[in-house]
């Protein structure tokens, strides 16, 4: 299964907006996303912790309610939408791969699956492992992945996968060819795929690709 990485389907789309996120839909691709809690607790699909680098803004998401987010993004014309947008639109049919940017607390992650709950198809990956381990303590059943780096060992990885709970774990694009991550058997998801090439290349494997 292949996911377009934050709807960035070509470089005439901008990443985590509703219409990349509609353009990935059409061509029939899953998507990965990136999720925030603004500070009146509503998800929105945002990659940084601030809008400095797309907006030239130096405030956190964290400390602006929603309506204020969404003014200044829709001025900018790259409007950031709440993740319950992004659920209607998939209409139930594509995959949704949301990576939990911050550390959530258990009131939060609570909320983000009591939200998800009638979407099979989320599946909560982050590089913050704590919060899927707090996933899986809410709900057992829920579909969680864990994220790594490019900085870690083939043998850390292994060990910290063995959790028969955890659905598959997402990796960078470095681990293509080790011979021990190929041996794990786990759904394996590798990102950031950006050229025709590399797809090529690799596309018989899971990839999280972008601007292709």
């Amino acid at each position: 299964m292949h996911l377009i990485h934050r709807g960035l389907v070509n470089k005439k789309f901008k990443e985590n907006v509703l219409a990349s996120f509609k353009q990935s839909f059409k061509k029939g691709f899953g998507i990965e996303t990136d999720i925030h809690a603004t500070k009146d607790k509503q998800f929105v699909c945002f990659h940084d912790f601030t809008l400095k680098r797309t907006f030239k803004i130096s405030k956190s998401i964290k400390n602006l309610n929603y309506q204020r987010i969404k003014e200044i993004s829709k001025s900018k014309k790259a409007e950031i939408p709440l993740l319950s947008d992004l659920l209607k639109l998939s209409k139930k049919r594509f995959f949704l791969f949301i990576e939990i940017k911050p550390l959530f607390t258990k009131d939060l992650l609570k909320k983000l699956i009591t939200e998800t709950k009638a979407y099979s198809k989320c599946v909560f990956i982050s590089f913050k492992h704590k919060n899927i381990y707090d996933i899986l303590k809410i709900k057992k059943q829920a579909k969680v992945g864990l994220s790594f780096g490019n900085n870690l060992s083939a043998k850390t990885i292994i060990n910290q996968s063995k959790n028969k709970n955890i659905k598959c774990i997402v990796l960078d694009r470095c681990f293509l060819e080790n011979k021990k991550i190929k041996n794990l058997k786990k759904e394996k998801y590798f990102y950031t795929i950006k050229t025709k090439k590399d797809f090529l290349k690799h596309q018989n494997n899971n990839l999280i690709f972008e601007n292709l």
